[in-house]
C-alpha cells in the first residue's frame, strides 16, 4: 500500500493561487507568517485572465454603501501595495490613477449613471467626488472620442494596472517572502482537528493552523467540505486586444483601456454562460462595435487576441468575507474585483486573518446575509 506523504505544517494555508489568494498570502507573509499556497494550476478557471485591469470605485456600491466605502479604501491603499511589490520584486505593475470615465452612448445611459453617482454621494454624506462631462468637455479632454458619445461620468478615484504583471509580481513577492507554492493541486478533502486543519489531495497532505479558501468558483465545493454554503456562480466576460498603438487614451474607461504596452483592450461583456469560458463571435462583434462607437479610429486597427474568462460572482454580487464560526481558523474570501480590492486584501484582510488587528468594516459581507436561503445553480 502506498504511504501518504508526511504533512507539511504551516501557519496559514491558502487554497487558490489567483489574485485574491496571492494577495492574502502576500499580506500574511509581510507579517512574518509561514504561508503555503495550493493552486489547481492551468486547469483552473483563471479569473485574472479576463480581468480588465481597472481600479474602479465609480458606481460600485450602488445600493450598498458599505461596499462603496470598502472599494474606496482599497483603491486608496494601492500606492502602498505598489511600493511594496516594487521593493520586493522590482516589477512594475504600471499603477496609474488619473481618474476614470464611464462613457455613455445615450441620454438614458447618462441619466442612469449620474443617478447612481448621486445616490452614492448622498450615501457617503457628500464625500464622493465625481464630475459629469458634456460632449464639448469630453472632446476637449479626450481627443478622438466618437460623436455618438453623449457624455461621460468622471471619477478622480479610479485608475488601472496591468493585471497579468500584478499576478506575476504577487507570485515573485510571495516567493521572496518565503511563501511555498504547490501547483497542480486539486483539493479532495479538508479535515478539522484541535490543532487546525489537514488538507488532502491524492496521497499528499498539508497541515496548517489557519485555512483561507480563496479559490474563486472553487470556494463552493471547498466550503461544503467545512459545512458551509458559499453561493458563488460564474459570469463570463470576453475581451478583445488590438495591435500596439500610439498613446491616445489617458484615462481608463469601462469599455476601452489602453495598456502600458500600447495595446487596447475592449470589453465589458457580462454573460450567464455557466462554466463555458469560450469566446463567441456575436459577443465579440458587439464589443468591437461599441469600442468603435467610442473611438472611431479603432475601426482601422488589427485585433490580435480575443479570450473569454469566468469571473466570480456571489449571489448578490458583493464580496464574501467569512470567519467560519463552526470551523475556527478557517476563512472564506471571494470577490468579483480581485484587482481593485487587492490592496485591501493584502493590507487589511490579511492582518485581520493573522489576528494582529480588529476586524475591518466587512461584517456586511459575511455569509449570514444569505440566511441559508440562497441557491445558486452549480453544474461543472
Amino acid at each position: 500500500m502506498k504511504q501518504s506523504q508526511p504533512s507539511n505544517k504551516t501557519d496559514a494555508l491558502v487554497i487558490g493561487g489567483g489574485l485574491v489568494g496571492m494577495s492574502i498570502a502576500y499580506g500574511l507573509a509581510l507579517l512574518g507568517r509561514k504561508v503555503s499556497v495550493l493552486d489547481e494550476g492551468d486547469d483552473a478557471f483563471r479569473a485574472a485572465r479576463g480581468n480588465f485591469g481597472l481600479l474602479w470605485v465609480q458606481g460600485k456600491g450602488y445600493g450598498n454603501a458599505a461596499y462603496a466605502s470598502w472599494t474606496r479604501e482599497a483603491v486608496a491603499l494601492w500606492p502602498r501595495l505598489d511600493a511594496l511589490l516594487r521593493e520586493d520584486t522590482g516589477i512594475e505593475v504600471h499603477l496609474r490613477q488619473p481618474g476614470g470615465l464611464q462613457l455613455c452612448l445615450s441620454e438614458a445611459e447618462m441619466a442612469d449613471e449620474s443617478g447612481r453617482l448621486a445616490w452614492l454621494r448622498e450615501a457617503m454624506d457628500g464625500d464622493y467626488p465625481y464630475e459629469l462631462w458634456d460632449p464639448a468637455e469630453l472632446k476637449a479632454r479626450v481627443p478622438g472620442i466618437g460623436p455618438q458619445v453623449v457624455g461621460a461620468c468622471f471619477s478622480p478615484m479610479d485608475g488601472h494596472v496591468n493585471p497579468l504583471k500584478l499576478l506575476r509580481a504577487l507570485h515573485a513577492a510571495c516567493q521572496k517572502r518565503g511563501v511555498t507554492l504547490d501547483g497542480g493541486v486539486r483539493v479532495e478533502g479538508i479535515d478539522e482537528h484541535a490543532g487546525g486543519f489537514d488538507v488532502r489531495a491524492g496521497d499528499r497532505r498539508w497541515s496548517a493552523d489557519q485555512l483561507v479558501l480563496a479559490a474563486g468558483l472553487g470556494n463552493r465545493p471547498l466550503g461544503a467540505m467545512l459545512g458551509m454554503t458559499v453561493p458563488v456562480r460564474p459570469n463570463r466576460g470576453q475581451i478583445l486586444v488590438t495591435e500596439r498603438l500610439r498613446p491616445f487614451l489617458d484615462y481608463p474607461t469601462t469599455y476601452v483601456r489602453q495598456t502600458d504596452e500600447g495595446t487596447v483592450q475592449l470589453g465589458d461583456s457580462l454573460e450567464d454562460a455557466g462554466f463555458d469560458d469560450r469566446t463567441s463571435s456575436e459577443v465579440l462583434a458587439a464589443i468591437a462595435a461599441r469600442g468603435v462607437q467610442c473611438f472611431p479610429h479603432l475601426a482601422d486597427v488589427q485585433m490580435v487576441r480575443a479570450w473569454g474568462a469566468l469571473r466570480v460572482l456571489s449571489a448578490d454580487g458583493f464580496p464574501i468575507y467569512e470567519a467560519a464560526h463552526h470551523s475556527p481558523g478557517a476563512f472564506v474570501v471571494t470577490c468579483h474585483s480581485g484587482v481593485t480590492l487587492a490592496a485591501a486584501h493584502a493590507l487589511r484582510l490579511a492582518p485581520w486573518i493573522a489576528g494582529v488587528v480588529e476586524e475591518p468594516a466587512i461584517e456586511p459581507f459575511n455569509l449570514a446575509r444569505f440566511n441559508g436561503a440562497v441557491e445558486v445553480p452549480y453544474a461543472h
